[in-house]
């Protein structure tokens, strides 16, 4: 594994030497598509990013994270003809991110002409150690030796804009980073976003809280990422003609506690419900079915439920414990319709990747506490909808497919037209670094 390893981070080096090079040519020819747009990747030692990697096998109480390293954090193809599929891992997210930015087209080397600056850190691995090893009981220390760094190297970096110009990664959701500095004794999670020193800048989280000032949600990674037009195309195709013959499916685990709660009453309904629709006119051979993914079995293995998931018109997204899932963005590939339980589950989250206005054209909210406490049938509700709305929501699902999903690195000048996960995140904290300056420009509070 160690060789492993070492080819993973070479391949690295690699990618950003021609990175580096490849930056000299595009700023001698500039264009006004950047205008705005530059962004500076703030050089960071290798003991806040590649460093963290090495040790991929040995962080305390995880399976060992070395096989999703591979393809610059893509992780290993579902088998070896694939060309799109991988078994990535969420966690991968800051190096996935990192790697693309390193063909972000509007790159500069001087920090002076950005607009924003990328801090490549990979704060979630780096936060391992604190959430689950010996240095657990110290959390509040996660982030000191990167804020430490950025005031004695370069400091006036940091400080040009007090930081509201930076951005980084978080491959966790916000919540893991949230434990206010006054708990004695710490419980679970670290303190990052609590610390002064980083209430300016902005981190792209898996999952923002309820009140987003410093972080906001990203997509989680599908293992979809597709190199070139031609396969993103032909997967739409796939999904756009699948026979949708299950009315609701939840892929996922829980459900079996005696205490009441969404996914307890979604699995006693779904294995309660007729095989068949009892309307002899309905287009489904079955009303629900689960795909038990009890015990991360379905983690890294997408046929498990991208299969069924092609093959259901609704799929159900209780939160669990936390309110969003990856399965959100799998149904979504699937040109599945998501059915939510609460705003937090994406309404309030994903903004720049789903459309909050337009989340009646592509889901359906049914409140948890309808379903739990006051006997509301999810199967009843799903049935009432017309089959022209039905139709009319997939399609709107598929629309969405390209901008949920991380292309794969060096995708073809086709695809790359299409804006993916990355290309809107990056829209996206460019406008609201964009905003918070305008604000403190004018002498508006920021916060």
């Amino acid at each position: 594994m160690a060789m492993s390893m070492s080819k993973a981070t070479f391949s690295f080096h690699v990618a950003l030497v021609v990175a580096v090079v490849l930056l000299a040519v595009c700023n001698a020819g500039a264009s006004e598509e950047c205008r705005k747009r530059w962004i500076h990747i703030r050089k960071l030692p290798p003991m806040f990013n590649l460093d963290l990697l090495v040790n991929c096998s040995e962080y305390p109480m995880l399976e060992d994270l070395c096989p999703y390293l591979g393809n610059h954090g893509l992780g290993q193809k579902t088998h070896n003809r694939s060309h799109s599929w991988y078994r990535t891992d969420p966690s991968m997210l800051e190096l996935i991110f990192h790697r693309r930015m390193l063909e972000y087209p509007c790159l500069t080397q001087d920090p002076a002409l950005a607009d924003a600056i990328y801090l490549p850190y990979y704060a979630a691995l780096d936060a391992l150690r604190y959430l689950y090893g010996p240095d657990a009981n110290s959390s509040a220390q996660h982030g000191l030796h990167l804020f430490h760094f950025l005031q004695h190297d370069n400091p006036q970096i940091f400080h040009r804009r007090m930081s509201h110009d930076h951005f980084l990664v978080m491959a966790r959701p916000a919540w893991d980073f949230s434990q206010p500095l006054s708990n004695d004794p710490p419980i679970w999670g670290t303190s990052f976003l609590e610390l002064p020193h980083f209430f300016n800048l902005t981190a792209l989280t898996l999952e923002s809280r309820a009140w987003p000032w410093q972080e906001h949600a990203v997509p989680y990674p599908t293992s979809f990422h597709p190199p070139n037009l031609g396969l993103l195309e032909s997967w739409l195709s796939r999904a756009r003609r699948s026979k949708r013959s299950v009315l609701a499916l939840f892929a996922g685990g829980g459900g079996v506690s005696a205490a009441p709660n969404i996914r307890r009453s979604i699995r006693t309904e779904c294995e309660n419900a007729t095989s068949s629709a009892s309307d002899s006119d309905s287009p489904y051979d079955t009303l629900c079915q689960i795909v038990d993914c009890s015990n991360g079995v379905c983690e890294h293995d997408p046929i498990r439920f991208m299969r069924p998931m092609l093959q259901a018109t609704f799929c159900l997204q209780p939160p669990g414990d936390t309110p969003t899932r990856r399965s959100t963005f799998d149904a979504i590939l699937a040109g599945c319709i998501p059915v939510f339980f609460e705003d937090l589950s994406a309404k309030a989250q994903y903004g720049w990747h789903l459309p909050q206005p337009e989340f009646e054209d592509f889901s359906v909210f049914i409140p948890k506490e309808e379903v739990v406490f006051k006997g509301m049938r999810i199967l009843d509700v799903l049935q009432r909808i017309p089959r022209a709305r039905v139709r009319t929501m997939r399609e709107r699902v598929l629309e969405l497919i390209p901008g949920v999903l991380y292309r794969k690195h060096n995708a073809s000048p086709g695809l790359r037209e299409k804006k993916d996960a990355f290309d809107l995140a990056i829209d996206g904290v460019l406008d609201k670094i964009r905003s918070r300056l305008q604000d403190l420009d004018m002498g508006v509070s920021v916060l």
